[in-house]
Parts: C-alpha cells; sequence; structure tokens
C-alpha cells in the first residue's frame, strides 16, 4: 500500500514549497540517501532526477557484483564504505527479496608477474579486514573452473564475492523513500543551480526547485554541477564499459566471478555468472570524452571476445543474448569524492565508481551524517515498512511456478514472455507499482520481459499490448 505522502511527478511544474533536503540523481546512490533520509518523517525531501526512471545511468549498466572490497585502497573512504556497505547490502537484499548469490571470485594468474602479486591481494585484503581469500594451485583451480582455458598458473580465492540484480536495488531503494514520504521528480535534468546563503535554487525544464540543503549525487554529471557552485575537485571522465551477455545454456561453464589480476584502469576483462542465469563477459574499460556515448562497438566487442577466448574458449562459441555498455564516472583521483560545504549546505557524492552498488548503503548513512554536522536537524528516527520486491532470479521460482499463487491469481499462470516466464500477472503489478516504468525497458527491467532468449522477438507485440493498455 503506497503512503498517502507518496510522490511521483514526471511533467509539469514542481512544487512552490521549499524542501528541506534535494538530492540531485536518481542512481542508487542517490535512490539509497532518500531511502535513508525517508527514516526521517520530519523532513521534507525531493529526488531529482533528469531522466524518466530510476537507475537509468550507470546503475542498469553494470557487472552486478556485490563487492568485499578486498582490492580497495587500504585506508580510503572508499575501502570503508564498502566493507560496510557489503554487508548493509547482503542483509537488505535478503529482507527485500533481491536475488544475491554468493559464488566467490577467483582472480586468475596467467603469466609470473600476475603469480607473484597473488600473496600481494592477499595482503591488501588482510589490510582491509578481509582474511578469506587463499591462494589455489593450478590442480585446484581447475577442479574448480574445468572450463577455464589453458595456462593458467594459479589463482587467489575470494569466497565472499556475489553476483546481486542492481535494477531491483535500485528500484527498491526508491520505492522505499517514496513510501516513506520522498518526492520523486522525474524528467528534471538541472540547468543551473545556485546559493543565496539560505536557499538553494535547482532550475529545470520543469521549472525551479528550491531546498535548504543539496546533495549532488549526479554520477556522470556530479563535477558539472559541482562547479555551479565554484568547486573544481575533480572532474569525472566518462569511462565506458561495454559487455556481452550470453544464454542460459552457457551458465555450467563457469562457477565462480572469473577476474584478472587488477590494474590501474579497473579490475579489467571478468567472467560472470549473472543473478538471471546469463553469463557476462566484459566489460572494457575506454575513457572517452562523451558523457552520453553508451553505444557498443564493433571494436569493443571482438576485443572482449579475444580476452574471453583465453579465459573460458568455450563460451564465445555460445549464443549471444545481448551487448550492451554502460558508463562508470572515473575520477583522476583514486579514491571517492564525498565532501561537504557547511557554508553553502551543500554535499557532493561524487566519483563513486563500480563499487557504488555495495557501498550505497554506507554512503547513504555517511551522508546523513554529514548533512547532521553542517546543520541540518534530522529529527526523530522512523523505520519505513520494509519493502519486498519480484524476485527475479534465477534460483527463486517464479509466480507461475507457484501452484498456490496462480490458484490465487490465475493472471500469474498466464505466460506473456516466455524465455524468461514473465505472466500477465507480473506485468500488471509493475504497472500498478508505487514507481511505474515509462517504457519498455523501464518494464523489462522490472520483470525481465523481452530479456531473453529471442529479446522480444515473440512476445514484444504482447508486451507493448499490455503496457499500452496500462497507460490508457
Amino acid at each position: 500500500m503506497n503512503s498517502p505522502r507518496a510522490t511521483v511527478t514526471t511533467h509539469g511544474p514542481l512544487p512552490d514549497r521549499p524542501y528541506d533536503v534535494a538530492v540531485v540523481g536518481a542512481g542508487v546512490v542517490g535512490c539509497a540517501i532518500a531511502r535513508a533520509l525517508a527514516h526521517r518523517p520530519k523532513l521534507r525531501v525531493a529526488l531529482v532526477e533528469a531522466q524518466d526512471d530510476v537507475g537509468q545511468g550507470t546503475s542498469k549498466a553494470n557487472t552486478a557484483i556485490l563487492h568485499t572490497g578486498f582490492d580497495a585502497v587500504p585506508g580510503s573512504l572508499e575501502a570503508r564504505l564498502v566493507r560496510e556497505g557489503s554487508c548493509q547490502l547482503a542483509a537488505y537484499a535478503a529482507e527485500s527479496g533481491i536475488p544475491v548469490e554468493e559464488v566467490g571470485a577467483l582472480l586468475v594468474a596467467w603469466d609470473e608477474d600476475q603469480l607473484a602479486a597473488l600473496p600481494r591481494l592477499a595482503q591488501k585484503a588482510e589490510r582491509n579486514e578481509y582474511r578469506d581469500t587463499r591462494l589455489l594451485d593450478p590442480a585446484e583451480l581447475y577442479e574448480r573452473e574445468p572450463h577455464l582455458g589453458p595456462g593458467a598458473l594459479g589463482a587467489l580465492h575470494v569466497p565472499g564475492e556475489s553476483v546481486i540484480c542492481p535494477w531491483t536495488t535500485t528500484l527498491a531503494y526508491a520505492t522505499q523513500a517514496v513510501r516513506g514520504g520522498v518526492d520523486l521528480h522525474l524528467n528534471s535534468p538541472v540547468q543551473d543551480a545556485s546559493h543565496d546563503g539560505s536557499t538553494h535554487r535547482l532550475r529545470t525544464r520543469r521549472g525551479t526547485l528550491r531546498a535548504r540543503h543539496l546533495v549532488n549525487a549526479a554520477g556522470l554529471h556530479a563535477d558539472t554541477l559541482d562547479r555551479r557552485f565554484g568547486h573544481h575537485d575533480f572532474t569525472v571522465t566518462p569511462r565506458r564499459g561495454q559487455l556481452i551477455v550470453y544464454d542460459r545454456f552457457a551458465r555450467a561453464l563457469v562457477r565462480h566471478i572469473l577476474l584478472p589480476v587488477p590494474t590501474a584502469l579497473g579490475k579489467g576483462v571478468l567472467v560472470a555468472p549473472t543473478v538471471h542465469g546469463n553469463v557476462l563477459l566484459g566489460p572494457t574499460a575506454e575513457d572517452l570524452g562523451d558523457k552520453r556515448a553508451t553505444n557498443s562497438t564493433a571494436d569493443g566487442l571482438a576485443t572482449l571476445r579475444e580476452k574471453g577466448r583465453r579465459i573460458l574458449p568455450e563460451l564465445v562459441e555460445e549464443e549471444i543474448t545481448a551487448v550492451y555498455a554502460g558508463l562508470r564516472a572515473a575520477t583522476e583521483h583514486d579514491d571517492y569524492r564525498i565532501t561537504a560545504h557547511p557554508s553553502q549546505a551543500y554535499i557532493t557524492v561524487g566519483g563513486i565508481r563500480s563499487t557504488g552498488l555495495t557501498a550505497s548503503l554506507a554512503i547513504a548513512d555517511h551522508v546523513t551524517g554529514l548533512l547532521a554536522e553542517n546543520g541540518l536537524d534530522l529529527g526523530p528516527v522512523r523505520q519505513p515498512p520494509p519493502v519486498r520486491m519480484p524476485d527475479l532470479g534465477e534460483s527463486a521460482p517464479r509466480p507461475c511456478e507457484q501452484p498456490q499463487l496462480v490458484a490465487a491469481d490465475p493472471e500469474y499462470g498466464t505466460l506473456v514472455c516466455h524465455c524468461e516466464r514473465v505472466s500477465r500477472g507480473e506485468i500488471r503489478d509493475a504497472l500498478a507499482s508505487t514507481i511505474p516504468p515509462r517504457t519498455l525497458d523501464g518494464l523489462r527491467r522490472r520483470t525481465r520481459a523481452r530479456a531473453g532468449r529471442c529479446q522480444g522477438y515473440h512476445c514484444g507485440a504482447a508486451v507493448r499490448a499490455l503496457f499500452e493498455e496500462a497507460r490508457g
């Protein structure tokens, strides 16, 4: 049941009455911050998003790994928040129905230099308070991963690494925030921002929104907004990561997340199972100048296939379900750029890279603390009702496979998307949810409809008809 205070707007003028806090950016971090502030019923909070749905940027196109933080820079803010956030998100996922699989990771050494680096990575993990790593010799490595390409010299086993559904996580945060009283304003790109000493004014194409405190969680555009307030602490360079999604038939080829020994550009090309039963190959790491360049390229995909052939030779012969590309908010720094500016009642949450999903709840707690230190009276704490999201994971039964559910509501037994076993009931529920999808892609992220082997070839017309019927 939606809270009577719950508000999601997509068009029309923004409210004239000022908010206590405005959070710019409804990615996984911005939604987590909004959710944390929804615990404070005294506050009037706005979550402002440029696009037509939550999680439309980096949050929807990543490798979907729940990290342990074993290889973060020891002593950094990122290391602490990833370590704390990993435990928090694992517990939240279990409570909220977000699928997680603790498959563990193997950092595979393919040459003597990489092999020599593994003990140092184990020591780094210890410094990051992760003590469960173990060195594997080739025999044990191939016993664990029999389809691994020839020539591996050993590996570092990190059993705590997991895979998670990134779309459901972001949506769960946002749903809980809205039900807790946060106003979500979509289609509201911030075109200009100013502060007059007491009030922030965000000019959007839907009008001006006012707030006493401002949190900049704008992701790829966090540096642009930061400069509006005279700060030049970092520059975001969009780092494109292209990925290939292999069909479920490939899932039996891999048991762990297979990681390369990391470099300065990131964790490199990996092979990973997904909670949806697919296998990922990627990402690339291409520093670009265009913050909208989410296209895949022939060269990028060829590079992935070449690297994948060495890691898991049989994988590249499997059927490809989809390809996609995301942009990570890389900066010139090796840590998050979370900075409070008390005189402006303003907090920057920038440089949140691929670990942002894992650290999201801890980042939200950290930012809430900074707001309090900067003079915001948070008021009493109220625990919002928990949310229970549809479990899109392959390890859980879909509604059509639950006889009692189908008996109570036959719509759950009427399949629309056969590849992903998505029923009319699930599509109906998504279209009537607290934050309904505005596009077919948004519906796919909420239900998996059109995300399977045929990519909507067989079910596309039926899914579109249901979508358009619900939208009038």
